[in-house]
């Protein structure tokens, strides 16, 4: 009976983020793909991304926007080619929506380069460096930034976007890893599935997503039988160095572990607009309960493994019989 209850408030209460979750909007770039295999494999990792973010996450169409090599390739999901001057519009664009505390993802697919000694990513026409994107995420001072760039050649970008408020992921450690990544791939289906849903919680956060995806570039290099040439690394902690293993107490990782790919919820219309003061009642404990699960969860590494776990099946336990009392009260 517990692991039923448990179960069923994983999927009914965890699954949909507290209401304070601020709202989140996702910038998706292919660059310059060389041929047309990289083509169609940089189209499938970014359309997955914008499935997810749509379908699985709950984003407004109006907070989604891909930019392509090739717009004609895609029309339903690209908003247009992604030349440094529509990314440009499109990071003022998101800038006018988003609103202080809200999350902002920026996700680059494609090639890098850095034999001009600058850090950059490849576009149609003009590419744009480290330095000039750093300008471009100036604008969410007041946002939470997710910067993840999926190409080769990318970590140089860790030490010129790192700031407050800020999760940096780069596929490669250092700027002389050149060799066309398969992160991208990996990092699309964590965020696409509950594969990488390590705790078990219903949803994947940017840590999860993060680790997962490591993993999996590493595994596939050893069933190939290949050399790894790229070591992707997180930043969140503002200190411009990248960590290949995030997650550690004191280290990076601690905000990618709260961040999570996400709406902000709606909220129920039947619970809004009910005069029923039992059901409000309920509907205020269910928050609350949410609020002291993810409280739980971002003192995991200061809380004793046993206690915790004690706590947060405590907690999810009557996070479900509280979704099952609002269930029944629907019903009446």
């Amino acid at each position: 009976m517990k692991a039923a209850l448990v179960c069923a408030a994983l999927v009914l209460g965890l699954a949909a983020p507290a209401s304070a979750q601020p709202a989140s909007h996702l910038l998706v770039i292919v660059g310059l793909s060389g041929d047309s295999d990289n083509a169609e494999r940089f189209h499938r990792w970014a359309a997955a991304i914008v499935d997810a973010a749509r379908d699985r996450y709950g984003l407004p169409a109006d907070d989604v926007i891909y930019l392509g090599e090739d717009p004609a390739r895609d029309v339903k999901r690209c908003s247009g080619r992604s030349t440094r001057e529509a990314i440009e519009q499109a990071a003022g664009r998101l800038a006018a929506r988003s609103r202080p505390g809200d999350g902002v993802f920026i996700v680059l697919i494609g090639h890098g380069a850095s034999a001009t000694g600058a850090a950059r990513f490849n576009l149609p026409g003009p590419d744009l460096t480290a330095e000039e994107f750093s300008k471009l995420l100036d604008r969410f001072a007041a946002q939470t930034v997710i910067f993840v760039n999926a190409a080769s050649a990318s970590g140089g970008f860790v030490s010129a976007l790192s700031g407050k408020n800020r999760i940096i992921i780069t596929a490669t450690r250092t700027e002389g890893e050149r060799n066309q990544t398969r992160f991208g791939e990996y990092f699309a289906e964590g965020l696409s599935s509950l594969d990488a849903d390590a705790d078990k919680d219903g949803r994947v956060s940017i840590l999860e997503a993060f680790t997962w995806a490591r993993s999996r570039v590493a595994e596939s290099y050893e069933r190939d039988g290949q050399l790894l040439t790229e070591h992707a690394v997180l930043d969140d902690n503002g200190d411009g160095k990248g960590s290949d293993a995030p997650g550690q107490p004191g280290g990076d990782g601690a905000l990618a572990r709260t961040v999570f790919l996400a709406a902000a919820p709606s909220g129920d219309g039947a619970i809004d607009s009910t005069a029923d003061p039992e059901l409000r009642t309920l509907a205020a404990k269910r928050v609350a309960l949410e609020d002291r699960i993810a409280g739980l969860k971002a003192a995991k590494e200061k809380t004793d493994a046993a206690v915790y776990a004690r706590d947060l099946e405590d907690l999810l336990l009557e996070l479900a019989r509280t979704n099952r009392a609002i269930r029944e009260r629907l019903k009446k």
